[in-house]
């Protein structure tokens, strides 16, 4: 419960300036989903932030859902969908305690989240990714690569380490290298575009 607390502090405490992660508009790389037709019907976005990727699903048209575990991040993510007309649901929430909803998800958004955690909140996690997508769902995830050099921001994840993570019930399909831009640098991020569909 102490660590639990602990990480939601980490977060609001972020959130009382403008956090590296918050760049004012989607990553290039989920961008590029949505521009390809690639998001589904039903989108969740875990650790949604400030919101910019579910109002971007929301705009295309998808049923799109936000959870974060920072109330701070998400009483800004619902003014930005007022603001901009633009229907899409935010909810204050811990992604590795999801609830099966009436309705499974096709497509689960993960932007910066699987980096955070640390070994033990991994398989709770995955557990609770399974518990909302759909059978033959996507899940896309950005995250920082080891090929990254070490300092600030959070861990650094391997290839291997998402394999033998997603390796049971799950089917990881490419991980690719790419780029997250954060805002306290004009070079971004080496990370890894990773897409897996669960079983």
């Amino acid at each position: 419960m102490t660590e639990e607390r602990d990480l939601v502090a980490r977060f609001e405490d972020a959130y009382a300036t403008t956090p590296p992660w918050d760049i004012g508009r989607p990553q290039p790389a989920f961008a590029s989903l949505e521009a390809d037709g690639r998001l589904g019907r039903r989108v969740l976005d875990v650790g949604c932030g400030t919101g910019e990727h579910v109002l971007m699903a929301a705009q295309a048209g998808c049923d799109a859902v936000g959870i974060d575990i920072s109330s701070s991040a998400i009483r800004l993510a619902e003014a930005k969908a007022s603001e901009r007309g633009t229907r899409a649901r935010f909810e204050v929430g811990d992604a590795r305690q999801l609830d099966a909803p009436a309705e499974p998800f096709d497509t689960v958004l993960d932007c910066g989240l699987f980096h955070v955690f640390e070994d033990e909140d991994r398989e709770p996690f995955v557990e609770s990714l399974g518990r909302v997508l759909r059978p033959g769902g996507q899940y896309f995830m950005l995250c920082f690569s080891d090929e990254e050099p070490p300092g600030w921001g959070p861990r650094r994840v391997t290839q291997a380490e998402i394999r033998d993570v997603f390796a049971r019930g799950w089917e990881v399909e490419t991980i690719e290298p790419t780029e997250l831009d954060v805002t306290i640098r004009a070079e971004p991020v080496r990370a890894w575009m990773a897409s897996i569909r669960r079983s």
